[in-house]
């Protein structure tokens, strides 16, 4: 999708004029995304050796809450500072992280290298499984803090709102899936470690040199939340075919080993793994069903298929701990 705002050249450079990156050499829109508008930026750098020059300039177009933005991009900082594969936001001459034009909130994060893998390996996934471990670790005494809104109760009323109607018009056996919702809504995660968490680690989430990690981005789902719940959600992510209906085993595999070897899973995770990861399929389930029944017919946008998780959601049930064993 497009770019939503558009910029021009003399816009772009008055911007870029507030952060000591040098003088705007060139702007490319980027057309990845789907809530905000941008732009790939190049300067002349600041004139010190080491002084980065591209840059990823972002306006925020929707979905995304202004009171949330200090959190995100403090997160971003946080975790660059702690050695994490994770681009820093570049703040202004005032030292915001942010600025507003035209009522829209505008941050300028650092570009970092690398391609998001669409076949990934296992050596990648098991690199990915030690970045994710690391980042839980450093964010750990983040003084910030904001709630999942994507929580299992959270996935539930989505699901209940769309209804079985709706459901149904989507596949006549979605509807299903509102008995395993009201189950995981009731699962208690209370007792399990917590921490600062991506919750959205898809493989277009993160950039890659390699087999090493080079950068995890797009952090506009974090939350303080279970540690338990971003690896599973991860394991979805990465270790299933893109129909949902076939599992990689080597993938799943590594990446639970690659998390481990940076931070073992204490006893009481491990062996709700299996539920937390059908609840984290629902809500993927629920928004996709959301946002299907919300697109009209003749919209030149492609619905992602809800179904996908289902399936995912069957192989956890069945497959039960052995998986994560």
């Amino acid at each position: 999708m497009a770019v939503y705002t558009h910029l021009g050249a003399e816009e772009l450079a008055q911007l870029i004029a507030h952060y000591d990156v040098g003088d705007l050499v060139s702007a490319k829109g980027i057309a990845e995304g789907v809530s905000n508008s941008n732009w790939l930026i190049e300067t002349t750098g600041s004139g010190a050796a080491d002084s980065p020059t591209r840059f990823i300039l972002t306006m925020y177009e929707r979905r995304i809450e202004l009171s949330d933005l200090p959190y995100f991009l403090g997160l971003l900082d946080h975790l660059s500072a702690g050695g994490c594969p994770v681009p820093r936001t570049i703040h202004d001459e005032t030292g915001a992280a942010f600025r507003m034009l035209d009522g829209k909130a505008i941050a300028l994060i650092e570009f970092l290298p690398g391609v998001s893998p669409t076949q990934p390996t296992a050596a990648q996934a098991r690199s990915v499984g030690g970045a994710l471990a690391q980042m839980h670790l450093a964010s750990a005494n983040f003084e910030l803090t904001r709630a999942n809104t994507m929580g299992f109760a959270d996935n539930l009323a989505v699901l209940e709102k769309c209804g079985e109607a709706g459901l149904a018009s989507i596949d006549p056996s979605l509807p299903a899936v509102l008995g395993p919702a009201k189950a995981a809504a009731a699962l208690d995660l209370s007792a399990l470690p917590v921490s600062n968490i991506h919750a959205d680690l898809f493989p277009d989430n993160v950039l890659m040199l390699g087999d090493e990690v080079s950068g995890m981005i797009d952090f506009y789902f974090a939350c303080r939340g279970t540690m338990a719940l971003d690896l599973a959600t991860t394991h979805a992510a990465w270790c299933f075919d893109p129909s949902g209906a076939h599992y990689n085993s080597e993938l799943g595999g590594a990446l639970v080993a690659g998390y481990e070897a940076v931070r073992p899973l204490e006893v009481a995770e491990r062996e709700l793994l299996p539920e937390i990861a059908k609840g984290a399929c629902l809500r993927f389930v629920a928004s996709r069903a959301e946002d299907w029944l919300d697109t009209p017919d003749d919209a030149l946008v492609t619905r992602k298929d809800p179904l996908q998780f289902v399936s995912r959601w069957h192989f956890y049930d069945e497959a039960g701990l052995g998986i994560f064993a």
